[in-house]
């Protein structure tokens, strides 16, 4: 481990503590007699009948776990769905699949939805928005889950944004893009929102189930057309829904932001000039090819400076390989790095769609990379960063983190 090395996955390690998910609804989720504080905004509970408890996403199970310490007996029931789950006293947890829908996660989403369906103008729904939420909360609109995954899978390999996927996703649903809230309807709904997308919409967070959907069905049509999707994934038509429109539907609901990768990238900054480096934020909105964003990122910081940029980059699947995003992003920087600087990719849920959250590309991994006799262009060829990073041993470990903001970048230069 160089000196580099270490400041900069001891920077990591400052910005992934900075965004755990318990510390922050603790620090923003008060309850003072019978009011509930969340984020400046107040809700007395003796005015609700009934409190409800719905959460999807990877940082849901651990923020329903808190919300049980804060609210206790309060709470009526609840669900979470979660990529984990635990045991609960007052919500039930369960566990579901991702980056993938799945029949298990629309049996769960339709015990969400019975749920939601009993409550009316007396009660409260706290609602856990969180990244993975689009995939976890499924409900197909005449439509599988299998054909569901096949399209999905199929967007993503094409390289298309969150935001072109999410917008498809939301038309052929029955509960994303505002359809929760509808259903949700005339209770009250508290939206408590963990970011994980580029920019911090909430309409693309989860496909913003709590929020009025801002596209239209001509949207999601346009960008079907634009990846030939129905023939791409060799399926005769599929029937897309319009989002619900009408403003009476989100009267009620308050959406409040408890997380987003701002947090982590501000601990990090702090633990680098600790540590003697100049900081830059570069970007908190960060898209493009992986390995393009790789190259970006290598030529970056000047001497002395770390560089730090958080968002979410996209794969166009070329080969049958195994991989995800962050370590594609190492990969393509190690073809530019220079000796003196290195390039750190890392998923802040501490899932690359792999056991590993990342990679480091630096003179070190060089060094592997050349003793190992391994080609850098071949395993980008084969989109196989993940066997690529586990021979040379620069994977970024960090287990299932509970929190998910977007991915976190870091380019230093000693």
């Amino acid at each position: 481990m160089t000196k580099l090395r270490r400041d900069s996955l001891a920077v990591l390690k400052t910005g992934l503590a900075a965004i755990k998910t318990r510390e922050a609804v603790r620090r923003q989720c008060v309850l003072k007699g019978s009011v509930l504080t969340v984020a400046g905004n107040s809700f007395d509970l003796k005015t609700f009948n009934r409190l409800y408890v719905i959460g999807f996403g990877k940082a849901s199970l651990e923020t329903a776990e808190e919300l049980e310490k804060i609210l206790g007996d309060r709470i009526t029931d609840g669900i979470v769905l979660d990529v984990k789950k635990a045991n609960l006293t007052r919500i039930k947890s369960i566990k579901g699949t991702h980056p993938f829908p799945s029949e298990g996660n629309r049996i769960a989403t339709g015990k969400i939805m019975e749920i939601v369906r009993q409550a009316d103008s007396r009660d409260l729904i706290i609602t856990i928005v969180s990244g993975g939420g689009s995939a976890l909360l499924c409900m197909p609109h005449k439509l599988s889950c299998d054909d569901l995954t096949i399209l999905t899978r199929a967007l993503m390999s094409q390289g298309a944004t969150i935001e072109e996927t999410n917008t498809v996703r939301k038309h052929l649903s029955e509960i994303q893009g505002g359809q929760f809230a509808r259903l949700a309807y005339p209770a009250t709904l508290l939206g408590l929102i963990f970011s994980d997308v580029p920019g911090n919409d909430i309409h693309v967070i989860s496909s913003g189930p709590t929020v009025m959907d801002t596209t239209t069905v001509a949207d999601a049509r346009r960008i079907m057309k634009r990846y030939d999707l129905l023939k791409v994934c060799q399926l005769p038509s599929c029937e897309l829904r319009e989002t619900p429109k009408d403003p009476v539907f989100f009267q009620k609901v308050t959406n409040v932001f408890l997380m987003n990768n701002t947090f982590a990238i501000a601990a990090m900054e702090v633990e680098a000039r600790r540590r003697g480096y100049g900081t830059r934020v570069y970007s908190t909105g960060l898209t493009g090819e992986a390995r393009e964003v790789g190259r970006l990122l290598a030529g970056l910081p000047r001497s002395g400076e770390m560089v730090f940029a958080a968002g979410e980059t996209t794969v166009t699947i070329r080969g049958n390989g195994k991989g995800g995003r962050n370590q594609e992003v190492a990969l393509g920087a190690l073809g530019t790095v220079d000796d003196d600087a290195l390039v750190i990719s890392c998923a802040s849920d501490g899932i690359d769609n792999t056991p590993a959250a990342g990679a480091i590309a630096d003179k070190e991994t060089k060094s592997h990379v050349k003793s190992l006799r391994m080609n850098v262009d071949l395993a980008l060829a084969k989109n196989a960063s993940y066997a690529f990073f586990k021979k040379t041993g620069d994977h970024i470990v960090t287990g299932v983190t509970g929190a998910n903001v977007s991915d976190l970048f870091i380019a230093a230069r000693k």
